[in-house]
């Protein structure tokens, strides 16, 4: 029966589990560059809108769609990796396809919806149908 062969670190080197999990994550990445990735986002409600902000710098506004289905908000695209002119030794940058799905409340206005793209953040503003608002009826007689 063979033991597993054991490594011991030198003197001057340290064991750095962060440098295990970089490691580690680097490798998987190699495997996972077709899977599609989320962009970080923040959704807002204001009392006329629904309003949901997404960080995708280097995006072209020609590489993201938006749809909505019924109360389903579908937002994909990609991040096209850039030409390099030399040997890339390291990287860390995002590139691929992204996709953010989020269902929003019935009381939406499919009718109005707008999406803007601007330094780098996916602004997408779904209103919200107009809602009879409380008054006050005079009676008269």
């Amino acid at each position: 029966m063979a033991l597993p062969a054991v490594r011991t670190l030198s003197p001057t080197e340290r064991w750095d589990p962060f440098r295990e999990f970089e490691t580690l994550f680097s490798q998987l990445g190699r495997y996972s560059r077709e899977a599609a990735w989320t962009p970080a986002a923040d959704v807002t409600e204001t009392e006329t809108d629904y309003v949901v902000e997404l960080d995708v710098p280097g995006v072209q506004r020609e590489d993201v769609t938006v749809d909505l289905n019924g109360t389903g908000l579908s937002i994909t695209g990609e991040l096209k990796e850039r030409e390099n002119k030399g040997a890339v030794r390291h990287s860390t940058r995002r590139t691929g396809k992204f996709s953010y799905r989020l269902s929003l409340p019935r009381n939406l206005d499919a009718d109005k919806v707008e999406a803007k793209l601007a330094d780098g953040v996916l602004t997408v503003t779904v209103a919200k149908k107009d809602v009879a608002k409380p008054r006050r009826i005079e009676v008269t007689g």
